[in-house]
């Protein structure tokens, strides 16, 4: 979680640092007359960008889990698969030696009969 957290914090900042006031949502705060107003401008592009970070990171893991519910099922999808095909591959198996044991005794038949 830190992480993704800091990951998104660099993107934002690189965002930021590349775009000078681009971000939307933050407030170019240099204009600001006052030291409570800076303050108060300050503060409130922080509050942004912890909104703006926490989102982006529960959309990241919403994702994730996402993932990872899919990734389950297609697991579980493959070993049913997998099973299908163990039992396709005996049951051929089973059939051509079937097949081979009544062609033998024809074959003996015949040897005999000559």
């Amino acid at each position: 979680m830190r992480m993704i957290t800091m990951l998104a914090a660099a993107m934002l900042l690189s965002v930021a640092a590349g775009s000078a006031q681009d971000v939307a949502g933050v407030e170019d705060c240099t204009k600001t007359q006052g030291l409570d107003k800076r303050t108060g401008c300050m503060q409130s592009n922080v509050n942004f960008l912890q909104r703006t970070i926490t989102r982006n990171q529960l959309d990241a893991h919403r994702r994730l889990q996402a993932a990872e519910t899919e990734l389950m099922a297609l697991r579980s999808a493959l070993g049913a698969m997998r099973k299908q095909v163990d039992e396709l591959q005996a049951a051929k198996s089973a059939a051509g030696k079937s097949a081979a044991d009544k062609a033998a005794p024809d074959k003996k038949a015949e040897d005999k009969k000559k």
